[in-house]
């Protein structure tokens, strides 16, 4: 249930195009384009919309797909799943539980210990290193 009350406008002013295309528009940023895909600075990753901790860098992996990739989410309920059909294929779409931006999709080929995938867009992320800087 969301629990995050959207005004378009702010959200609008506030975000970068890429950034509101991908979250408000279900966008996928080009692969290896991010400014995540590749980081392996310590910190929580925060939903870019509503500040909600979503994953923490202990669960990113390289999937070697071009996009920040994480086996596990913070808490069982900050990521909503969402069957979703477009392009022809159907997959599992990945929203922020508490804003329902988009943030990616969730796939079974991740490793252990969950054996997820959540590739999510660095466009709908927010890095918060652990020593409180950004």
């Amino acid at each position: 249930m969301l629990q995050y009350e959207k005004n378009q406008q702010e959200i609008r002013e506030r975000l970068t195009d890429e950034q509101y295309f991908v979250t408000q528009h279900a966008g996928t940023e080009r692969a290896f384009t991010g400014c995540y895909w590749d980081t392996k600075e310590v910190g929580r990753y925060h939903c870019i919309v509503c500040d909600v901790e979503l994953f923490a860098s202990e669960t990113k992996f390289d999937s070697g797909t071009g996009w920040p990739s994480f086996f596990e989410a913070v808490g069982t309920s900050t990521v909503e799943r969402k069957i979703d059909n477009s392009h022809g294929m159907t997959r599992i779409e990945a929203l922020c539980a508490n804003c329902g931006a988009h943030l990616g999709h969730i796939f079974n080929d991740g490793p252990p210990p969950t054996g997820e995938r959540f590739c999510m867009n660095s466009a709908s992320l927010k890095l918060k290193p652990l020593d409180g800087q950004n």
